[in-house]
């Protein structure tokens, strides 16, 4: 068993967690400690349920985009990362073997595309699309694929437009798992891209600076936006080297439109190279643009796991898996870059410290 005592909650609350296995057992202002226990003092760090990145590139067979879950995931504070959609049908089975060993947890979007993303046109051949392929993936890695993923963007799609997302959408309607859609230059159009979405469907880099995007030449968000998100369509971070605007997501702010879920959309270059480089990074950059701590916290814990269909991940509730993200909210000196290369200086920030995944204390090394 492994008490955590003394930790906090974002509202300031004193927080106690009782863990015995991959399980919640209690949760209290204080906890008497067990027989044969281990106790970790928290000295009033925030605690929190484990941060989820639903979108990463972590395979570490293709070498277009990949990383080690164990180096994006618990060392940086994110207790599950969703890789989106990087291998498709020939590829998910390997990719769940490499992970068997990983501390981090590990799910995935199966790109609709069999191949994966070998190249960045995966989806310019229609006939990559093999819907037996994709189903036969999910009937044989069902606790490991939740989704699936498709590309929309003009060096992805070459002259077959919207097709692909059509296809896709006819898939997942009769498999019945979320669709992620990313988006950037046309064709096809963002209005198109929308307009065939429904709830539960995900829209990631939704804050691009490209000019598909969600603004329109004055700045406003465009009126099929609006709709989208409406209607239950899922706004997704998604930063990534191409694909998050400080002054899209600052006018969207502005204007009262908020992403749904945060993710980073990180691989290998973009951790080392930037701008990505971590999770907490990519909060703190909502951080400056004026979202608070709480509705952050909320878009790397509970929406992604609603989102996901993550039963019972995303809350700390008795019974609930023991995945925690333990932190704090300090004095930093960062500068922060987004896609553009626009930067901004941050002096507060949040700051990971330490984690558990499937019961295992795991402190976060400076």
């Amino acid at each position: 068993m492994l008490l955590l005592k003394n930790g906090q909650d974002i509202s300031g609350n004193r927080i106690e967690i009782l863990i015995d296995g991959e399980s919640i057992v209690s949760i209290d202002e204080s906890i008497e400690t067990p027989t044969h226990c281990e106790v970790v003092d928290l000295n009033q760090k925030y605690v929190s349920s484990g941060w989820i990145d639903m979108h990463t590139h972590c395979y570490g067979r293709l070498k277009l985009y990949y990383d080690d879950p164990d180096l994006i995931g618990y060392r940086t504070g994110v207790t599950t990362v969703v890789d989106a959609g990087t291998t498709g049908a020939d590829d998910i089975g390997t990719f769940y073997q490499d992970i068997q060993e990983k501390k981090t947890r590990v799910l995935a979007f199966i790109n609709v595309a069999h191949q994966g993303i070998k190249t960045q046109d995966e989806l310019s051949d229609l006939a990559n699309i093999k819907e037996s392929m994709i189903q036969e993936s999910i009937d044989r890695y069902n606790d490991f694929i939740i989704g699936i993923k498709v590309r929309m963007s003009a060096s992805v799609v070459g002259n077959n437009g919207i097709v692909p997302l059509d296809m896709a959408k006819d898939i997942t309607q009769r498999i019945k798992l979320p669709l992620m859609v990313h988006i950037g230059s046309n064709p096809p159009l963002l209005i198109d891209i929308l307009g065939r979405l429904e709830a539960g469907d995900i829209v990631t880099h939704i804050f691009n600076g490209k000019a598909n995007g969600i603004l329109d030449k004055h700045g406003n968000i465009i009126p099929e936006v609006l709709d989208a998100h409406r209607r239950g369509v899922v706004f997704d971070l998604g930063h990534g080297r191409d694909s998050f605007s400080f002054k899209v997501a600052q006018s969207a702010f502005n204007q009262c439109l908020l992403c749904d879920t945060i993710s980073t959309d990180i691989y290998h270059d973009n951790r080392v190279e930037g701008p990505v480089r971590n999770m907490s990074t990519t909060m703190n950059k909502l951080l400056k643009i004026g979202y608070s701590p709480r509705a952050i916290l909320d878009m790397v814990t509970q929406k992604p796991a609603e989102v996901l269909g993550l039963k019972r991940f995303g809350t700390l509730e008795v019974g609930n898996v023991s995945d925690i993200t333990i932190f704090d909210l300090e004095e930093l000196d960062d500068v922060l870059v987004d896609s553009m290369g626009h930067t901004e200086t941050l002096n507060y920030g949040f700051k990971p410290k330490a984690v558990v995944v499937k019961g295992a204390y795991y402190d976060i090394e400076s």
